[in-house]
């Protein structure tokens, strides 16, 4: 074989092997939402709810089965300082998770509700504030090796908030904290469960969104290019049991993800200038741990 054919061949390979690495993620279509950095599906009425970060509107969406915005409602009393995830109570109510903390400078991070009542509405004001601070941070901002009190990922189990923080420190190792915040009006000490690992490239391994099966079973954390599966926990102690990788073989600024049943994940990704901007489908029977 000459090297012209040689080169040819090994193209090919790479095409067919990075083909099969994402086929297990299907494409459901084109979001009309910038940047969409939640996603939570409500089981009562079979409808997904999206928002938006920092700098953009007071406003939830409810987006169709390719993504398209079919329903927004514009929330009256809060302000968007950094929404950043979605979650939901087994009675179908929305909480929106305003704790995205870049600069792990915020003393202000806060839980608000929206009634199940109110998703039907053009308008709707948050019927309850949760406010919380985490006890392990004392400087605002810590220093750079410390910035571990970002959040974009949480969700609702049992009457409690289970926060998934996202590391920025500036030696960036892959360990996220897992907190728990009772979900009562009021201003609580987050209590801190214990730490996880990812992996140790920023891009590929912060930690994005999360959410719990609706059988209550595994919870699912999303990195860039990963889904990790949390296992055998008990007694909602997420920072304990099996935490399993598995790849996506495909990476992008993901940072939407729901259960929609027990086996199956909606993801979306940011829009960036040349991909993203679109909703995804994967079937965790169909990954492979690594």
């Amino acid at each position: 074989m000459n090297r012209l054919h040689l080169l040819y061949a090994l193209f090919l390979f790479l095409c067919i092997s990075c083909g099969s690495n994402s086929q297990e993620l299907k494409e459901l279509g084109k979001t009309d939402l910038k940047e969409i950095s939640s996603l939570e599906f409500l089981p009562h009425s079979k409808t997904v709810w999206a928002l938006e970060d920092s700098g953009n509107k007071n406003k939830i969406y409810r987006i169709g089965k390719t993504g398209k915005t079919e329903h927004e409602i514009i929330i009256t009393n809060v302000v968007n300082t950094d929404w950043e995830e979605l979650a939901s109570d087994p009675q179908g109510n929305l909480y929106i998770g305003d704790f995205g903390n870049n600069d792990n400078n915020r003393r202000d991070l806060a839980i608000y509700k929206i009634n199940k009542e109110d998703l039907t509405k053009k308008t709707a004001a948050a019927s309850a504030k949760v406010e919380f601070y985490y006890p392990e941070q004392t400087a605002f901002p810590p220093k750079k090796s410390n910035y571990m009190f970002d959040c974009e990922a949480f969700f609702e189990y049992k009457g409690d908030f289970y926060l998934f923080t996202k590391n920025r420190s500036a030696k960036f190792d892959g360990t996220f904290y897992v907190y728990k915040v009772p979900n009562k009006a009021g201003n609580h000490k987050a209590q801190l469960l214990g730490s996880l690992t990812t992996c140790n490239i920023y891009k590929r391994c912060a930690v994005t969104a999360a959410d719990i099966s609706p059988d209550g079973t595994k919870a699912a954390i999303l990195t860039g290019d990963k889904v990790f599966l949390l296992t055998n926990f008990k007694n909602g102690n997420f920072a304990k049991g099996n935490f399993t990788m598995y790849d996506l073989g495909h990476i992008s600024q993901k940072e939407g993800l729901t259960f929609t049943d027990d086996n199956t994940l909606l993801i979306a990704d940011e829009k960036d200038k040349k991909s993203g901007g679109r909703l995804y489908e994967v079937k965790l029977s169909a990954l492979k741990a690594k």
